[in-house]
């Protein structure tokens, strides 16, 4: 443990070092294209005859040829490699150099092509049938054996065809086509005629041709305008000899990318005040922009950042209007040109969608949004063999993950593992060349950081939940004879929510609530009389367990431990007793159980408004979280532990939702059990409408209730509560909304095995070069897991004596520098 800390708090310090210092260079998180540096490569230095200009670009070529003997940013042969190969070969060669690369790459291309081009049942993108034809002629003209046979060669041609048909097509309606066609200008073939003059009357004022260094070095070896060699060789001097697809680029931009690449690795609690100081510059320039008239070749840019900023923002707490980055849906050509481009959209339009996840109510902007880029993801999954998802593997099963899964349906922990195995970069498609806005220089050192961090958590958890398992041994909560055992979902579900650092104590305190919850609901359900229900609510009530006896006593006797190590925690850290208000929480919780059992077995039926007023205490959500957040720093105060009608708002949405999740979800097994739920009793106040009627309008209600909850949990001037307790909230409305999530996983024995396994047992894939990275922290045994136990009798734990919660308090917390990793992990035991 103090190893892998060590190691971790070193990586921390590294990142820091390299991303946050003011000799960062930016533009090292941009990866490099193999495709653009051939082009600069290929320009001959007109003071020394038959030498390149960028002899540095040649030697990056050779240096950087993929094991596979391709070239390209991934390390999966796509089709996008096949014409870049073709270019970098065709540099390389007009030099005379890196026979042996030639080799090796023309086998390599030979070797894949059929099988990447014949993939593509649905045609092939306008980009691939201007760019890849340009380049096998490259090739050809350069003195390379590029050939074609059998079926393929029918295909290739079919390709050149396509070509032919878009510059006929083209020549009169350029400017309505993204991008125009003069952004291909290094891949046009030789008749396709272009005078200077249109050449030059479309170059930037900055020497460029669409800001494409390819484009622009085709430009240069066109007209041999000094405005264009002035921008190439700003471009080397920048950006090095392996350069970027597009130059210049916006640095704030890949701020934000960098951003947000360290919140999905699961880093962001190292980083808290690095990441607060650049987005307060990111909100200053965000909230003062000045409107104005956006080129057609920077709208994937500008949308892709307006959309992570706002994002980011709205997540980190600063108030900003839908409108900054939903300005495109005021223009309807621009959106007409985005759908009929959708391709070259596609980061953008992933992006909008998951900014919309992060909408407050009232905020119509933002469903339209959602819904159009709703559309066109599912387009894309539609059409699934168009090359993006050739040109990046992972990119189908990343819009399927996005559209079938809501953002407060995912655990953070799992879904920081899920990006640290798929290795996933930002990108942006820019029509020639993926742009990848990523820490490039630095992915091996974050990558290894993100490792570290999740395999050291999972030590934590992992011990944690064996702490878990042997108190509800120790107490008899799982070995009752009924219901559901569920302890172990139980941890699994608040420690995987739990956005770091939370202390111990938090994760044990709710985990242990949730099993009392579990089985005393059970209990009331389906095992207890309503003798047996009366008298264990009246023993709530009193705090006294005298005329207790069985399942009852057992109950009550782990309650009374749990809320007594929280009292005296509290007690010691801010000298007050709150004992009265903990023991008044969990009776409101009783009482419910006690009301509902009380309906069911009589036949009695509640009105909706009665039914809720029970029902929103019974699910017990507000019971689990104020009782742990009173041991938070800040604690929340004891006022917010009211009753009824009194609750907190963030509180009472809480509770409401949660109520809905679980009824949505549950209707069919209570309807067979003769329980109350509100899908069957809006059936019995509507007559007319049938049981989709009932389940749209209560999904209805839900989705506004949970934009209310949002808002309350991300604006820092709404509600009184503090940061960390308004995130618990939000944190056990995502475990709901897991449990709860088109399906009823929480009564499965097995729906979430695979999950549980993810978070706390199975060690990270994950491979750097070739190499499987080894965290320091030790290694799992699967072989002794066993999720779903549920052993009988006593068995000898280290930890089985019992202890005050506050002798085992963690005397630090997990989060920035300020962690100390205790030998003991904390447990009320």
């Amino acid at each position: 443990m103090e190893e892998a800390h060590f190691s971790i708090q070193n990586l921390v310090k590294k990142v820091k070092e390299e991303l946050f210092s003011s000799s960062t260079d930016l533009y090292s998180f941009v990866s490099p294209s193999a495709y653009d540096t051939a082009w600069l490569a290929m320009i001959s230095d007109p003071e020394q005859h038959g030498q390149p200009m960028f002899q540095q670009c040649v030697n990056w070529l050779l240096n950087n040829q993929n094991e596979n003997g391709l070239w390209g940013e991934s390390n999966i042969p796509t089709i996008y490699c096949l014409p870049t190969t073709l270019a970098c070969m065709a540099a390389i060669s007009k030099w005379d150099v890196g026979a042996e690369n030639i080799e090796k790459g023309m086998a390599s291309f030979h070797a894949h092509a059929a099988n990447l081009l014949t993939k593509q049942d649905d045609g092939y993108p306008r980009w691939y049938a201007i760019v890849f034809p340009g380049m096998v002629e490259l090739a050809r003209n350069a003195g390379l054996e590029v050939t074609f046979s059998g079926g393929l060669k029918d295909v290739v041609e079919n390709i050149f065809d396509e070509r032919k048909r878009i510059l006929e097509m083209e020549v009169d309606t350029d400017q309505y086509h993204y991008p125009p066609l003069l952004s291909y200008l290094e891949a046009l073939p030789s008749t396709y005629t272009i005078e200077q003059e249109r050449i030059l009357c479309h170059v930037n004022e900055d020497g460029s041709l669409f800001q494409s260094p390819s484009a622009t070095a085709k430009a240069y070896m066109a007209t041999g305008n000094s405005g264009c060699l002035m921008y190439l060789t700003s471009l080397i001097q920048r950006c090095g000899y392996g350069v970027p697809p597009m130059y210049p680029v916006d640095e704030e931009l890949m701020n934000l990318c960098m951003l947000n690449q360290l919140e999905k690795l699961g880093e962001a609690e190292h980083f808290l005040e690095e990441i607060q100081d650049t987005l307060a510059v990111v909100y200053r320039d965000y909230k003062n922009r000045v409107s104005e008239e956006i080129h057609i070749n920077r709208l994937p840019i500008q949308m892709y950042k307006d959309s992570i900023a706002f994002r980011l923002l709205r997540i980190h707490g600063y108030h900003v209007s839908p409108w900054n980055f939903c300005w495109f849906l005021r223009h309807n050509d621009i959106q007409i040109h985005i759908e009929d481009n959708y391709e070259h959209f596609m980061s953008c339009i992933i992006s909008i969608y998951r900014a919309t996840e992060v909408r407050f109510a009232g905020e119509y902007e933002l469903e339209e949004a959602r819904s159009f880029s709703r559309k066109l993801l599912e387009k894309a999954i539609a059409l699934s063999t168009k090359n993006n998802f050739l040109l990046y593997p992972n990119l189908k099963k990343l819009i399927g993950h996005e559209l079938n899964f809501p953002w407060l349906a995912r655990l953070d922990h799992l879904e920081h593992r899920r990006y640290i195995e798929a290795d996933e970069t930002s990108f942006l498609w820019m029509g020639k060349t993926p742009f990848y806005w990523s820490p490039y220089l630095h992915k091996d050192l974050l990558l290894q950081l993100a490792t570290e961090n999740y395999t050291f958590r999972q030590s934590i958890y992992k011990n944690e939940l064996e702490m878990l398992r042997s108190w509800t041994e120790e107490t008899g909560l799982s070995n009752m004879g009924f219901g559901r055992e569920k302890s172990t979902y139980c941890y699994f579900a608040i420690a995987t929510s739990c956005k770091l650092p939370y202390f111990s104590q938090i994760r044990t305190v709710i985990a242990k609530s949730a099993v009392i919850v579990t089985v005393a609901d059970d209990f009331f359900d389906v095992e207890g009389s309503l003798e047996d229900l009366e008298e264990l609510t009246e023993a709530v009530r009193r705090w006294n367990c005298m005329s207790l006896r069985g399942h009852g006593k057992i109950i009550f006797d782990a309650l009374d431990n749990l809320v007594t190590d929280i009292g005296k925690v509290y007690f010691e850290q801010h000298r007050q007793n709150i004992m009265k208000y903990l023991r008044d929480l969990w009776y409101q919780a009783f009482m419910s159980w006690q009301t509902e059992a009380r309906w069911s077995k009589s036949g009695y039926i509640p009105s909706i408004d009665e039914y809720l007023e029970t029902g929103m205490i019974s699910i017990a959500a507000q019971t689990m979280v104020l009782s742990a957040a009173s041991l938070m720093n800040p604690a929340i105060p004891p006022k917010y532990m009211m009753k009824r009608d009194r609750y907190e708002t963030l509180t009472r949405l809480l509770m409401v939702s949660t109520r809905l999740l679980n009824d949505l979800q549950s209707y069919e097994k209570e309807r067979e059990d003769g329980k109350m739920n509100l899908v069957i009793l809006y059936l019995k106040e509507n007559p007319e409408a049938d049981i989709q009627d009932s389940i749209s309008s209560i999904e209805n209600i839900l989705d506004e209730k949970k934009k209310e909850l949002l808002e309350h949990v991300l604006m820092n001037d709404v509600g009184q509560m503090s940061k960390s307790c308004k995130q618990l909230h939000l944190s056990c409305l995502k475990v709901f909304q897991m449990f709860f999530n088109n399906a009823n996983q929480f009564d499965s024995d097995t729906a979430l095995l695979q999950d549980i396994r993810k978070a706390i047992y199975d060690p990270l894939e994950v491979e750097v070069h070739g190499s499987k990275l080894r965290p320091l922290t030790a290694g799992h045994n699967k072989s002794k897991i066993n999720l779903m136990s549920r052993k009988q009798g006593n068995h000898s734990h280290p930890n089985h004596g019992r202890k005050s919660l506050a002798t085992c308090l963690i005397k630090g917390w997990y989060g920035g520098s300020k962690f100390i990793m205790p030998k003991v992990t904390f447990g009320i035991v």
